[in-house]
């Protein structure tokens, strides 16, 4: 049950609030004076404030207390009423963070649709919050590898301003990932962040969806948007997002307002815009199925993400966080795969760090904890990359120069994987001096950093 404060210095008025609010099931407590307010506002809980303007005392007022409720917890909404206040004053209050500005004598229904209003939105803030927590308690960006360490170098960097970011890769590289990294090292961490998946939008209510909707009874269904107002808001497969919609969104991007569907009031937004795909923007610009300029408008900073065969030297390290975390999750023990990393190099990833997780998670579930069940596991659950799904078949009508070239390139890199790309451990495993082994990698167009 909501429990809401009420805060005037008329009886009648406390009185009357209260019965409304109690009539609907919501749990109401009272003040009279500012010095009766401090108190309950220090010491109680609530979910929401009513709070009157002019409460008799010239030096501390509503506002006095608006400040003061914010100061505790700037989520809980306060909804602001006055019988005499200027239109500054109203305006002020919104500024300072009231939710709504409610004038005397109020209709009922208005005051009812303004609280459950502020309530979902508090209710929202509070899940967003506890999912966030749930989700940096679980995972982080995982890995040492080169590519790795220029994308957190790079999230570090931009996190703390408010450039639009596009994020690309594959599914199960970790797009979502590092958009939430990126908010949560953000001056808008305190704040929501918001995923809207452009795939599962209902293309018959794109707009609505985005932006909110005026329904016929006067209510309010809020968009996208105006959820993530003040934090981030993460676009997911927008390529998926149809031409029109995106010439919508970009004047959003560029006017930084926009309004309901059904509503003749425009609503400023500013909540910090990133997006993600699994396509090749470009691509689709060509086809014609993406705007050049939205593109341009998203895209300030651009963060490709690798397959997971582009960077084998990190397996070890998700294998190890994985199964720490997992294990801890269904409170069995941690699982070690170090006797069982040449298989795992072997494997071609497709659904990349997702598709390993989950395998993880798999064996954890299913293991008896002996090394010959989890080999048998790992056998039954995975895929080997055949030479004939690598592409990677020797030619045995080329010339034996070619044959051998091709023989030595799959042979090199089977190894490096096998080694996690160590070069050191690759020369000793194969019986090769480092610095010749160097020159081999180099001649034959082999990438192992």
């Amino acid at each position: 049950m909501n429990k809401i404060l009420i805060i005037d210095d008329e009886k009648d008025i406390r009185f009357l609030l209260s019965s409304i609010l109690n009539d609907e099931g919501y749990k109401t407590i009272e003040a009279a004076s500012v010095s009766d307010s401090e108190t309950i506002i220090n010491k109680d809980n609530f979910d929401l404030a009513i709070v009157d303007i002019s409460l008799g005392d010239k030096k501390k007022d509503g506002i006095f207390l608006l400040n003061i409720i914010k100061k505790k917890n700037k989520d809980i909404p306060v909804i602001m009423i006055s019988g005499h206040a200027t239109i500054k004053v109203a305006v002020d209050s919104m500024k300072l963070g009231a939710y709504e500005f409610l004038e005397k004598p109020f209709n009922k229904d208005r005051l009812l649709n303004f609280v459950r209003r502020a309530l979902e939105a508090y209710d929202l803030k509070k899940e967003n919050k506890n999912l966030n927590k749930l989700f940096y308690d679980t995972y982080e960006i995982i890995g040492d590898s080169k590519p790795i360490k220029e994308i957190k170098n790079l999230i570090q960097k931009i996190a703390t301003t408010d450039s639009r970011v596009l994020i690309t890769g594959d599914s199960g590289t970790g797009k979502e990932l590092v958009a939430r990294t990126i908010h949560q090292n953000s001056k808008r961490k305190d704040y929501s962040f918001v995923v809207c998946n452009g795939a599962l939008l209902n293309p018959e209510s794109f707009d609505e969806e985005l932006f909110g909707i005026v329904k016929s009874d006067g209510s309010i269904v809020k968009g996208f948007f105006e959820k993530a107002d003040k934090g981030t808001l993460l676009i997911d497969n927008i390529s998926d997002i149809p031409l029109e919609t995106q010439a919508k969104i970009l004047r959003l991007l560029t006017e930084q307002k926009f309004r309901r569907i059904g509503d003749v009031e425009e609503i400023f937004t500013d909540a910090r815009v990133l997006t993600s795909s699994s396509k090749n923007i470009r691509e689709e610009i060509n086809l014609g199925n993406f705007r050049e300029d939205f593109y341009q408008r998203i895209a300030v900073v651009n963060i490709s993400l690798p397959n997971l065969k582009e960077r084998y030297s990190d397996i070890p390290l998700l294998l190890n966080y994985f199964s720490e975390k997992i294990s801890k999750n269904i409170g069995k023990k941690p699982i070690s795969f170090e006797s069982n990393l040449s298989k795992l190099y072997q494997v071609d990833w497709k659904g990349n760090i997702r598709e390993l997780r989950n395998l993880v998670e798999r064996i954890i579930i299913l293991s008896d904890g002996s090394n010959d069940n989890i080999n048998k596991l790992i056998e039954e659950n995975i895929v080997i990359e055949t030479e004939k799904e690598s592409g990677n078949l020797i030619n045995l009508d080329s010339t034996l120069k070619l044959a051998r070239e091709q023989f030595e390139r799959k042979y090199l890199n089977h190894q490096l994987k096998k080694n996690a790309l160590n070069i050191s451990k690759t020369a000793e495993s194969i019986g090769m001096e480092r610095s010749a082994l160097h020159r081999k990698l180099t001649a034959l167009g082999i990438v192992y950093k």
